[in-house]
């Protein structure tokens, strides 16, 4: 039995969203559920220590085991992805996905300079250069889009604009994208155009570490990765840079600390370092796997009832799905849905018509739902579930 905490207020806090998290159906596809010794590493002892610094170059005292901690992530992280350590380095201090992605900018491109992203309405994300983050103002986005009519990446419009404008860096990795990438493509592209390849793998972290998506790192330069979604980690993320004459690795560093923060948050990095210890057994490729036929299972179920999935399907643990087709916005949809306790993210579709405070469609991933155990059958009934309770609300419009 958990102990009882002196402040009841917050206590009963956690209760209700304990008792939430346990009630609903998890379908936020930036979400999981972590394991318990995650947790009781995020809960140590490890919160109260300030390790500003790096293994071996730390600003305080006390840091023995903390030095450890730290390199057993960082090790584990490399071999979790195959990589070998004279080759790759990985910073495992960013606090999330998007203080790594500026890490990386802040290190490696020019203030002005150019980066290259996927636009945010076509499943790109903030830190890809839109205009409403720093990336968008402290540099300028060079922006691509799917193809219009078969709402997947086009390579060939991609090259085109990267030998015209020739950014500094092309950003590939998105968080709405539910197709395989190419990164020989990409690879291709920015060699061609000069430009560092990138690549946002926060989504796909969990699928790549479980074999069932292809890795990026045999092409990238840089690869940024979150540990909270398929990963199945605690909120944080991992910077991964090619260790060559162009010293990546080294500004990368200097970008996280002292550039963007102070000290680390040890307990997390701790928490991470479970997470990919559980990552590398046999039984979370069975998970990964399971987590993709699950969101092609639901994607397909849904289809059939007459629901427009954008490009057709998925081969990732997320998918959108087009509401307004059917004439009930996304931000509806996700409301009704929500009221009976199954949870969604409103988003917006390619091409979007509509805004992105009330858009076009819905968000939808499998990952937490399968870390408690549901398969293809469980899909199918979800199906059901959330086809009658959308059509009540169209009839009820």
């Amino acid at each position: 039995m958990k102990a009882k905490m002196n402040d009841g207020e917050v206590e009963l806090l956690l209760q209700y969203e304990e008792k939430r998290q346990h009630d609903v159906v998890n379908l936020i596809a930036s979400e999981n559920y972590v394991s318990d010794d995650v947790l009781q590493a995020l809960g140590s002892s490890l919160t109260n220590k300030y390790a500003e610094g790096y293994p071996g170059a730390r600003y305080y005292g006390g840091n023995i085991q903390i030095d450890l901690i730290e390199r057993l992530a960082q090790k584990r992280a490399l071999e979790l992805f195959g990589l070998s350590p004279e080759e790759w380095s990985v910073n495992v201090q960013s606090l999330s996905g998007s203080p790594a992605n500026l890490a990386v900018y802040t290190a490696l491109v020019p203030l002005g300079g150019k980066i290259m992203g996927l636009t945010l309405d076509q499943g790109g994300h903030l830190t890809h250069g839109h205009k409403a983050s720093l990336t968008g103002k402290w540099w300028q986005q060079v922006p691509y889009t799917l193809n219009k009519e078969t709402e997947v990446l086009d390579h060939d419009v991609v090259r085109s604009i990267a030998m015209t404008e020739h950014p500094d860096v092309i950003v590939t990795g998105y968080t709405a994208y539910s197709r395989i990438i190419d990164w020989d493509a990409f690879r291709a592209i920015a060699d061609e155009s000069g430009a560092l390849l990138h690549v946002d793998a926060s989504h796909i972290a969990g699928l790549i570490a479980g074999g069932i998506y292809p890795s990026p790192f045999p092409y990238a330069d840089t690869v940024v990765m979150t540990t909270h979604k398929t990963l199945r980690g605690p909120r944080g993320a991992l910077i991964f840079s090619r260790k060559d004459q162009r010293k990546f690795n080294e500004k990368i560093d200097k970008a996280v600390f002292p550039g963007l923060q102070g000290g680390p948050h040890m307990n997390t990095i701790a928490g991470i370092a479970v997470a990919l210890h559980e990552a590398a057994r046999p039984d979370f490729q069975i998970y990964a796997a399971q987590v993709v036929d699950n969101a092609q299972t639901l994607a397909q179920a849904l289809e059939q009832k007459g629901w427009r999935i954008i490009s057709g399907g998925t081969d990732t643990h997320l998918f959108l799905m087009d509401t307004w087709m059917n004439g009930i916005s996304g931000k509806a949809a996700s409301d009704a849905l929500e009221q009976e306790g199954i949870i969604v993210n409103k988003n917006t579709i390619p091409f979007d018509t509509r805004s992105p405070v009330d858009p076009s469609g819905i968000r939808i991933g499998t990952a937490a739902e399968t870390t408690r155990g549901k398969n293809t059958a469980d899909m199918i009934a979800l199906a059901e579930r959330i086809d009658d309770m959308l059509r009540k609300q169209i009839k009820q419009k």
